[in-house]
């Protein structure tokens, strides 16, 4: 992304351009988790579908408003924010989901895997946020902390009362659905 040619009084031109390469990071995980959270909307079934169909959309609306503020953060800060579709499959470092049509549990354990990558990311990025700009770091550990109670709305249906979670031992989304969906994979 080409540095912007002005930012916010108080910060300097390099340190907005790299606040601006994160963020334009996030605006695509962003995008992707809502375009995800819809798909899984549209595509869950089974008995119990109804409660996760009725979850999900209140977390694409959120996540919807966390897109246009880190957008809208991006040019304040001077930069351009580029959410076309072309871009997005371009500089995503994920595949695509990896479920369609399935049932509650496969999907809540596929999307256990999709939080978990997004809110580790988010931490990366308020982290690397510390010395170079407080206001775009408050952004997103606002953001972080409702992405991690959606994952905990996410995890509550695939843990066990002893607080296991049957997707803990997967390492992809198709594992984590397998296991999720798996009588007595809860341990």
């Amino acid at each position: 992304m080409p540095s912007p040619s002005f930012t916010v009084p108080g910060m300097s031109v390099k340190d907005a351009s790299q606040v601006i390469d994160h963020l334009q990071d996030r605006l695509v995980a962003l995008i992707d988790l809502q375009l995800t959270l819809k798909h899984v909307h549209w595509n869950v079934v089974g008995p119990t579908f109804i409660g996760v169909h009725q979850m999900i959309d209140p977390q694409v609306d959120a996540v919807r408003v966390m897109v246009d503020e880190v957008a809208e953060r991006i040019a304040t800060l001077g930069g351009s924010p580029d959410g076309l579709a072309g871009n997005i499959v371009k500089t995503r470092s994920w595949d695509d989901y990896e479920l369609g049509r399935a049932d509650v549990l496969a999907h809540l354990g596929a999307l256990d895997q999709v939080y978990d990558g997004v809110v580790s990311s988010h931490r990366d990025v308020i982290d690397a946020l510390e010395p170079l700009d407080k206001v775009t770091q408050d952004l997103l550990i606002g953001a972080a902390a409702q992405l991690e109670q959606f994952h905990w709305f996410i995890r509550a249906h695939l843990e066990n009362e002893g607080g296991r979670l049957s997707t803990q031992d997967a390492g992809s989304e198709r594992e984590a659905a397998v296991a999720a969906s798996t009588p007595g994979g809860n341990g």
